[in-house]
């Protein structure tokens, strides 16, 4: 399959499992799991194409459970759903990327699920920095997570390696300088 084809399916299987099962006629599963037989049907696509896209995208959206005959998106929905992720401790340090224009927002409320679930923070800078130029020039957050659990704050981490917390109160985040 071809880088393009790759993405259309991607984007259609983010959309669908993520953000609205509904309009192609699924129910997420406890857990947000999707019968994969029922995906195929819906998306009409082949378990190839959808084998490769899963194995294929780079951010690892996407997870078949252990008998590879259900599959959910990783992280990232806007729909009703627990994941069933157990608390986890989390790294000392996490990081957000975001950009300029959010920050003063950010600084006096925090950072917030949004229409999502969860924050979504990264172990990783370059992660961070890749999340933050989607929407322009990154600017990356440090979060005291180590401080946040210590008072009490949960934290899990999805299969793909993000990290996820229902908000991050304004004293635990640091502007992180970006070398350059």
């Amino acid at each position: 399959m071809n880088e393009k084809e790759l993405i259309r399916i991607s984007k259609r299987l983010s959309r669908h499992l993520r953000h609205d099962p509904a309009a192609i006629g699924l129910t997420l599963a406890p857990g947000g799991w999707v019968p994969v037989d029922t995906l195929l049907r819906a998306l009409s696509i082949t378990r190839a194409q959808l084998d490769e896209v899963v194995e294929k995208n780079n951010k690892r959206r996407f997870a078949f459970d252990e008998t590879g005959t259900r599959i959910r998106a990783s992280q990232g929905h806007s729909v009703p759903v627990d994941l069933g992720l157990p608390d986890t401790p989390p790294p000392d340090v996490l990081y957000h990327g975001t950009v300029a224009a959010s920050l003063d927002a950010i600084f006096r409320e925090g950072l917030r699920p949004m229409n999502r679930h969860a924050v979504h923070l990264s172990a990783t800078l370059d992660t961070a920095r890749n999340v933050g130029a989607r929407r322009g020039k990154p600017v990356i957050l440090q979060i005291d997570a180590a401080a946040m659990s210590a008072a009490g704050h949960t934290f899990q981490l999805s299969a793909n390696g993000v990290w996820l917390t229902a908000t991050v109160p304004p004293p635990y985040l640091t502007p992180h300088q970006i070398p350059r």
